[in-house]
């Protein structure tokens, strides 16, 4: 059974920080044959690609709006992917999801349940 658990949203005050967790087990393939990313999404709007990292190397990516504030790591040892993100503000407001894309198999991919994070004074 595949399991993607995204874990450490919560509410934050402007300018304050968290640190999302998401942990793999189960996944077709192996885990090395993975590209870790983050998306989030709020109502009305699309599903957004925030972050990504592949498990087996390579440079991160990110988008436009959160360049300079989050950061996305590997513990590959603990099937582990982390999304650090500093300086919030109510744009990040969301709902944020961990995805597991298959690096050869483009059909293969896996997500989350989600974790909400809210910033607010």
């Amino acid at each position: 059974q595949v399991q993607l658990v995204e874990s450490g949203g919560g509410l934050v005050q402007p300018g304050e920080s968290l640190r999302l967790s998401c942990v793999a087990s189960g996944l077709t393939y192996g885990y090395s044959r993975y590209r870790m990313e983050w998306y989030r999404q709020t109502p009305g709007k699309e599903r957004e690609l925030v972050a990504s990292l592949a498990v087996a190397g390579g440079s991160a990516n990110y988008a436009e709006s959160v360049k300079g504030r989050f950061a996305i790591s590997r513990d590959n040892a603990k099937n582990t992917v982390y999304l650090d993100m500093n300086n919030l503000n109510s744009d990040d407001t969301a709902v944020y999801y961990c995805k597991a894309q298959n690096r050869n198999v483009l059909s293969i991919r896996h997500w989350g349940q989600g974790t909400q994070v809210t910033v607010s004074s």
